[in-house]
């Protein structure tokens, strides 16, 4: 499924089939995730996309075969091995961000289904470094793995972001903040789930994830929040997280775009609370929260559909009409 033009519907395509380059893995898609990146990219929020370009960044499959010195620079994939592909598809190494372990910053960075061709197709190559390797048993199936290449690791890292905080309120609570609220609630913390107000169908799935309270957006939870995690791109959000953050608490913004926020008093601010982003993520979000998923075990609530049913996922995504994460499945 192609892009041919940011703001378009995607159109099916016969392509090549591709070949993998120096340090590169050709992978058989089973699933790839449906993520609100994905939109932002389609809809042209986010700027300069490859085109034409194959969208998708929540890849999970098998290795067919290894480009020279794939397998010598990991040392840890090999053909038939269940692999993860997340959004960040390669970083320089040798910038200031890279050798201080912060290469989600590096200027130079690539990323999976926006600047690289991604998992919306039967057959994809990446970087065999940025590739994660996924148990076979134990583990979640294809389509119940796929959303935790993306929505699981930005929540993952947003939820880091957000310190030792105890109360923490999730606005949005969709694909990541499922994911994210059981690793809180395994972590022993209390999840507060803001959804749109009168939306009772996502305040129901927020309940069946454990939340201790949940109301609207609009509303105020019956005790101060230590953090706010917020994945709705949705800027009015931030002053309304501030305004039932206790002292010393933090916002932390988990999505990739959002709409402008508007102007707040600073008594909103002071008490040293703070705001903060989430950019991207490291391969070592990747490896810590993928080994510690089995452990919780974190539960994927998705709806898997064919690939060429892509433009009908964005628009349920987009329209606020998806629980969960859809998943595309090439055979489905």
């Amino acid at each position: 499924m192609v892009l041919e033009k940011t703001g378009r519907p995607l159109v099916e395509r016969e392509v090549a089939k591709p070949e993998p380059g120096p340090g590169e893995v050709l992978v058989k898609v089973s699933a790839c995730g449906v993520c609100r990146t994905d939109l932002h990219v389609v809809d042209g929020e986010l700027p300069e996309p490859k085109l034409p370009l194959i969208p998708g960044h929540e890849i999970v499959g098998r290795v067919e075969a290894l480009g020279e010195g794939a397998e010598e620079g990991t040392g840890r994939l090999k053909p038939g091995m269940r692999v993860g592909i997340p959004w960040l598809g390669w970083t320089c190494g040798e910038c200031d961000f890279c050798r201080s372990g912060r290469e989600n910053l590096c200027d130079r960075a690539r990323f999976t289904g926006y600047t690289i061709d991604g998992g919306y197709a039967e057959w994809t190559v990446a970087d065999a470094r940025f590739c994660f390797p996924l148990p076979e048993r134990g583990g979640l199936e294809d389509v119940a793995a796929a959303p935790l290449l993306c929505a699981g690791l930005i929540g993952y890292r947003t939820l880091r972001k957000a310190g030792d905080a105890r109360r923490m309120g999730f606005y949005g609570f969709g694909a990541a903040a499922h994911l994210a609220a059981q690793v809180a609630r395994f972590e022993g913390r209390e999840v507060y789930a803001f959804t749109r107000p009168g939306d009772r169908e996502a305040q129901a799935f927020a309940r069946r994830f454990g939340a201790a309270w949940v109301g609207g957006s609009d509303e105020t939870p019956p005790r101060p929040l230590d953090a706010a995690l917020i994945f709705a791109p949705v800027g009015a959000l931030v002053p309304a997280a501030l305004r039932v953050l206790r002292k010393g608490g933090a916002v932390v913004c988990g999505g990739i775009h959002m709409s402008d926020i508007p102007g707040f008093p600073y008594d909103h601010l002071w008490g040293e609370r703070s705001i903060c982003s989430v950019a991207n993520l490291t391969r070592r979000d990747g490896e810590e929260f993928l080994a510690l998923a089995p452990t919780i075990p974190v539960r994927t609530e998705t709806v898997a559909l064919p690939l060429e049913a892509a433009n009908e996922a964005l628009d349920r995504l987009r329209s606020g009409r998806l629980t969960g994460a859809a998943v595309l499945v090439p055979d489905f």
